[in-house]
């Protein structure tokens, strides 16, 4: 139970970034506790999982308080989500968690999705422009298709989110606006942000009841990213945030890089 500074320094920029892109936690602080700390992918995962979960609350609260939520959407992701979630952690409960072939899964998976993650930081736009195009002047689904899609999209994103702890920001959220394009984009963000809140619960509690939890590290990662995001919140509107993001795109697409080829 020793404390390590290391930590929370990691959490204050991972924080800060956050603050500053509103790219989700987990496409940053799982590769950066198993690249530079070593930290087994499983451990990794389920901390920031908690982590994810804590950080996120204080975000549901602000979103909730300015109206910023589709319930309607939230439920729809969570009738997939949830069932998801637990499916996973009861497959993650039977397997041996310190295999090389569990290992590797977690850790592909993980690159894979960093890389998606990247693609859609810098080319969001033009993804949504390409998805508008070819739908264009045809009849919308009914609203019966759409919520059926926005479950099945809960559904993968709870595989996805309980396996790496990436998939709720980036990924999620695009996914969303083509198929809620009339929805102003910070209702689809706060909607997002606060489905993922029960899902990284469920999926950090999970890992806690099989032992992958690690709470000196986690306690060291609040104590850090806390003031971060209040920092990177703050510093926002003074930075020209399309750069960052190619930045942090970049970044990521490395760490993919390293996470895929070991």
């Amino acid at each position: 139970m020793t404390f390590e500074p290391l930590y929370s320094l990691s959490g204050l920029f991972v924080g800060a970034l956050v603050g500053i892109t509103g790219v989700g936690g987990g496409s940053l602080m799982t590769p950066l506790l198993v690249l530079l700390f070593g930290v087994h992918p499983a451990t990794a995962v389920g901390t920031d999982l908690l982590y994810a979960a804590i950080t996120k609350t204080a975000g549901t609260a602000v979103h909730g308080m300015h109206g910023r939520v589709n319930w309607k959407i939230v439920g729809s992701l969570a009738i997939g989500s949830v069932p998801a979630a637990l499916l996973m952690l009861w497959l993650l409960a039977g397997v041996d968690r310190k295999s090389i072939g569990v290992t590797n899964t977690i850790t592909t998976a993980l690159g894979w999705l960093l890389v998606m993650t990247a693609i859609m930081l810098v080319f969001r736009g033009p993804i949504l422009e390409l998805a508008r195009r070819a739908i264009g002047d045809r009849t919308p689904p009914p609203p019966r298709t759409i919520i059926a899609l926005t479950v099945i999209l809960g559904f993968l994103l709870g595989v996805l989110v309980t396996l790496t702890s990436v998939g709720a920001g980036a990924l999620g959220v695009t996914i969303l606006l083509v198929l809620y394009p009339r929805l102003d984009v910070r209702e689809i963000v706060g909607s997002d942000i606060v489905h993922a809140v029960p899902l990284t619960l469920i999926g950090g509690t999970g890992y806690w009841l099989i032992g992958e939890i690690d709470w000196p590290m986690l306690f060291a990662l609040l104590i850090g990213s806390i003031p971060g995001i209040i920092i990177g919140s703050l510093l926002a509107p003074k930075l020209h945030e399309r750069i960052i993001r190619i930045v942090l795109a970049a970044t990521l697409a490395v760490v993919a890089v390293k996470l895929l080829t070991g």
